[in-house]
């Protein structure tokens, strides 16, 4: 049986292989498969746009499809960036633009808590969806810090690791961040799926 994952990005797609990829069912890619959906996302929080990029992967392609969405949320501007973590500032921007537009918001800010946050939702061509959420606490640091990762990671500071995502190997990350914490409970979730629906994986 296969799934696609409704996403463009390599590394979301290598953290959702490394966790996902025992389950016996294959996962592919739009690309893997010949499609492009381009989805609007238009919710309001991260688990409707992650429902609107499943189901729109879903009906385009007539297969499971998992979609997610993940962002950036600091205490001191009300939850911004928000839904708009990966479009914050305007096109223009790329993730060190953006990291640095919220180290100019944050300036004189004392309270500088933050944490990231990613929903994951599966959508089945039968009507069946069940999504998960994961979350990781931590704060905003005071300079870029750190070259792996991707988006706001250089600048997400970890007390307990006293690092920023971006000084982390991809596996320490990956044991705490919010997109592993999500996937975890996801393959719980889809685990049980398959086990309460063995037609889904009979001849795959």
């Amino acid at each position: 049986m296969k799934f696609v994952l409704a996403t463009q990005n390599p590394k979301k797609r290598e953290e959702m292989a490394a966790i996902l990829g025992d389950l016996g069912v294959e996962f592919v890619t739009e690309e893997d498969i010949g499609v492009d959906v381009e989805v609007e996302e238009t919710g309001e929080t991260f688990g409707q746009n992650a429902a609107l990029k499943a189901r729109a992967v879903m009906e385009a392609t007539g297969m499971p499809a998992i979609g997610d969405d993940s962002g950036l949320c600091v205490d001191s501007m009300n939850g911004a960036p928000g839904v708009y973590s990966a479009r914050y500032g305007g096109p223009e921007l790329d993730d060190a633009g953006r990291c640095e537009l919220v180290l100019e918001m944050m300036q004189g800010q004392t309270d500088r808590s933050a944490h990231f946050e990613t929903f994951v939702v599966c959508a089945f061509p039968n009507g069946d969806w069940f999504a998960a959420k994961g979350e990781c606490h931590g704060s905003i640091a005071f300079a870029p810090m750190g070259s792996n990762g991707f988006g706001y990671d250089p600048i997400f500071f970890r007390t307990e690791e006293q690092k920023t995502f971006a000084q982390m190997t991809a596996e320490e990350k990956a044991a705490i961040s919010h997109r592993g914490n999500a996937l975890r409970s996801f393959k719980e979730r889809l685990k049980k799926y398959l086990e309460e629906h063995p037609e889904m994986t009979e001849g795959a």
